[in-house]
């Protein structure tokens, strides 16, 4: 059975907790539209979450990549539209900490998100209102990864839908925020089978 790799991270920064690991450690090995879901947690770091991607890609030749991260300030969730070849931000779980750095020195100013990104929208808000195509991904760690990914997937010539999705802190890490940890798996969920039904689409064509 063909594989959809969803990633997240762990804990960073001050934070206790990261909802993006929860949400896939409870998809992990779950069968959507005749995909099964890969789950794997991150480390929050420049250089071993890309090394780790490329080992997965690799061994897994997956249909699809979703990679999931939290974006502390939004409250909604958000689907990114790009990653640029940026590093920047305070210092990672391994301590490294990156001022105006690129990603690859030879690599373009930019990648574009792989993902259906307005079909996961309206998915999505038929079940809750709060997502948005974004067009800032950041120049963290989450930025570097989609970047890093598409960038290997491009070096192999893998057509693979791939992307990145922030998701906000859940109601009960934040109260002020508006889902809860339950309203957050189900829209991954949902966005999760909006996709798998768009390869099965481009499949049968």
């Amino acid at each position: 059975m063909k594989k959809m790799i969803v990633t997240g991270f762990e804990p960073f920064l001050d934070h206790d907790a990261n909802p993006s690991e929860l949400i896939v450690s409870a998809l992990d090995e779950k069968v959507i539209n005749g995909l099964q879901v890969k789950s794997v947690v991150l480390p929050v770091s420049f250089q071993r979450a890309a090394e780790k991607m490329k080992t997965l890609i690799k061994e897994e030749n997956p249909a699809a990549i979703v990679m999931l991260g939290l974006a502390g300030k939004r409250t909604a969730i958000s689907l990114e539209r790009v990653a640029i070849n940026v590093m920047d931000g305070p210092e990672d779980n391994d301590g490294v900490v990156m001022n105006d750095q690129r990603i690859n020195e030879k690599g373009p100013a930019a990648y574009f998100s792989t993902l259906p990104l307005r079909e996961i929208e309206t998915a999505v808000k038929e079940y809750d209102p709060h997502v948005y195509v974004s067009n800032t991904a950041g120049t963290y760690v989450c930025n570097a990864l989609m970047y890093e990914t598409l960038h290997e997937l491009k070096h192999w010539d893998k057509r693979v839908p791939s992307g990145f999705i922030h998701i906000p802190f859940t109601k009960e890490l934040k109260e002020e925020n508006p889902l809860t940890q339950e309203n957050l798996h189900h829209a991954v969920t949902v966005l999760l089978d909006r996709l798998s039904l768009s390869i099965q689409a481009s499949v049968s064509k």
